[in-house]
C-alpha cells in the first residue's frame, strides 16, 4: 500500500476535518463508536490520518496506538497532541501482523480500508486476529457502493460516467492531484470477507441524508438547510438497511 496521502496532509483537516459536514459525519461515527467500547482499555487505530479521532479516544482515557501510511500525516498529528495515553506511528495496514502488542479493538474512520483490494481486505482480517486480546471488536467506517448522493450529484450534472462509479471494480480517486486507487464495499462484501473469523455486532449508516464532504461548498451558504439534513439523519441512525445507500457505514465486528 502506497502513502498516496502524504501529499494531502497539510490541508487535510481545513479540507475535511474541520468542515461542516466532515464534523457532523464524525459525530455520527462517535455516536455509534461509544456503544461498542464497554470493556475496552487499549485501542489501535488503522488509517488515522491526522490524529483527530486518536484524540477523542485518548480523551476518553483508553490507551491508544494510531497508525498510518503516510508519514506526513503521522506529522500533522504528532503535532497536535503530547498526551501521554497517545502513541503515533507510521505502519502498512498490510504488515498489521507484525504489531507485537495486543488491543481489545481496532478502529478505521472514513474509508482508510477502501484503499484495500478485495484479497488485501480478506487478508487484513485474518491478520487482524493475531493482534486481539480474547473476544476484540473491530469497527470500521466504509465506504459503500450504492451512495445516492453521489449518484444524484452526478445525475444533475449530466455526468453520467461517474454516477454509478462506486459500482465499478476500482474508482481513481483524486487526492490532492494523486490518483488513489479506491475500492468500494458493500456491508454484505465486508461480511462475506470477515466471516470466518469475526461475526457481526452492529451496522449503521453514516451520510445518509448528510451530504459527501465534496459538497461542502454549495454548502457553505446554506447553513439551515445542513441543520435540516442533520436532523433528519438523527431520525434513522438505527436504520441498518440504509447502510449501502450511505456515504459510509460503520460496521462493527467481534471476534469468534
Amino acid at each position: 500500500m502506497k502513502a498516496d496521502f502524504d501529499q494531502a496532509a497539510p490541508n487535510y483537516d481545513s479540507h475535511f476535518t474541520f468542515s461542516e459536514i466532515g464534523k457532523m459525519q464524525r459525530h455520527l461515527v462517535y455516536n455509534q463508536l461509544q456503544k461498542q467500547l464497554k470493556n475496552t482499555k487499549k485501542i489501535l487505530e488503522i488509517n488515522c490520518g491526522t490524529g483527530e479521532d486518536a484524540i477523542w479516544l485518548a480523551m476518553q482515557n483508553f490507551q491508544v496506538t494510531a497508525t498510518d501510511i503516510s508519514e506526513k500525516m503521522i506529522e500533522v498529528a504528532q503535532s497536535k497532541s503530547n498526551v501521554e495515553n497517545l502513541t503515533f506511528k507510521v505502519l502498512d495496514i498490510n504488515k498489521i501482523s507484525k504489531e507485537s502488542e495486543k488491543f481489545d479493538m481496532i478502529f478505521s474512520n472514513f474509508g482508510g480500508l477502501n484503499c484495500l483490494t478485495k484479497s488485501e481486505l480478506g487478508l487484513f482480517f485474518a491478520a487482524a486476529t493475531n493482534v486481539f486480546t480474547d473476544k476484540g471488536k473491530i469497527s470500521l467506517v466504509i465506504m459503500p457502493k450504492n451512495t445516492l448522493w453521489e449518484s444524484l450529484y452526478f445525475l444533475l450534472k449530466f455526468d453520467f460516467k461517474n454516477a454509478f462509479r462506486r459500482k465499478k471494480e476500482v474508482v481513481f480517486a483524486n487526492v490532492e492531484g494523486e490518483k488513489v486507487a479506491t475500492y468500494y464495499y458493500n456491508p454484505k462484501d465486508v461480511v462475506l470477507l470477515a466471516k470466518v473469523y469475526f461475526e457481526i455486532v452492529a451496522i449503521k449508516p453514516i451520510g445518509f441524508f448528510i451530504p459527501p464532504s465534496y459538497l461542502e461548498p454549495f454548502f457553505t451558504n446554506k447553513k439551515i438547510l445542513l441543520k435540516g439534513l442533520r436532523f433528519l439523519e438523527k431520525g434513522i441512525k438505527e436504520w441498518s438497511f440504509l447502510s449501502k445507500y450511505a456515504d459510509h457505514y460503520i460496521i462493527t465486528l467481534q471476534k469468534k
